[in-house]
């Protein structure tokens, strides 16, 4: 796989990593990575896996970009306003950079529907607010083998993990918490949307590119209010019915 002029250009701070390099800028190019949800985390994630150069980019949100979105989902404008979010998403991240290949699925993703959304991904990323999509994203990304890299928020802070094989999300949330929490009802402080998003997307441009070590099998907690963050384990639990009894991919 080779690269343009403008794409020597464009990656020249990744090219000269020694952890990242031409091979680990080839392996960005090659990869297509599905983003569930281009709200307050997978707007900005979106945004810096295009500029770094994922080759092809899956959205998936079947909502329309509303004028409260804009205080946190950097990706779109006032302009945007009504718009489907992938198309609004689209048409910015190909102004970006227009060698990455969008791919937009104006769709809800739900466990009907969630195998053949993700089919073809070698990675997902999931950054929605709603357990059941969560959930449904777990089960297919288990079910295929995918890397699911998983972002959350709310108020002044967030979370960031990832998993592969077990334990998956479901052994960190069995059930939908009975006092589960939205950003519409609780709030958010948009500048910690760039800082949850930014560090999903690194830790998606780290697993594509088998740079250092990614977050898999543990919990990234960031408390913006504080300015402190900590990584705790993630065991598997024996008894999950999305992952229980199967070995680690």
């Amino acid at each position: 796989m080779t690269f343009s002029d403008d794409e020597i250009e464009r990656y020249a701070r990744h090219l000269v990593l020694a952890e990242l390099g031409g091979p680990g800028q080839q392996r960005l190019k090659a990869a297509r990575v599905g983003l569930i949800g281009m709200g307050g985390v997978g707007a900005p994630a979106a945004l810096y896996l295009a500029a770094g150069g994922v080759g092809t980019l899956r959205l998936i949100d079947d909502d329309t970009v509303a004028l409260s979105n804009l205080q946190r989902q950097i990706i779109f404008t006032g302009a945007d306003t009504d718009r489907p979010k992938v198309e609004a998403a689209t048409t910015a991240l190909g102004a970006l950079n227009p060698h990455v290949q969008v791919e937009p699925v104006a769709e809800r993703l739900t466990g009907a529907n969630a195998a053949d959304l993700i089919a073809g991904c070698d990675l997902v990323l999931d950054g929605t607010d709603d357990f059941a999509t969560r959930f449904a994203v777990n089960a297919a990304c288990v079910a295929a083998g995918i890397p699911l890299v998983s972002g959350a928020l709310g108020r002044w802070g967030g979370q960031v993990a990832v998993f592969e094989g077990r334990p998956c999300y479901r052994c960190l949330v069995p059930e939908t918490p009975p006092d589960a929490e939205t950003c519409a009802r609780v709030g958010v402080v948009g500048a910690v949307a760039g800082v949850i998003g930014s560090l999903a997307a690194l830790e998606a441009i780290k697993r594509i590119t088998g740079a250092g070590t990614t977050l898999s099998g543990r919990l990234l907690l960031y408390d913006g209010l504080a300015g402190t963050a900590r990584t705790v384990a993630l065991p598997a639990d024996p008894t999950c019915p999305v992952c229980g009894g199967k070995d680690v991919s």
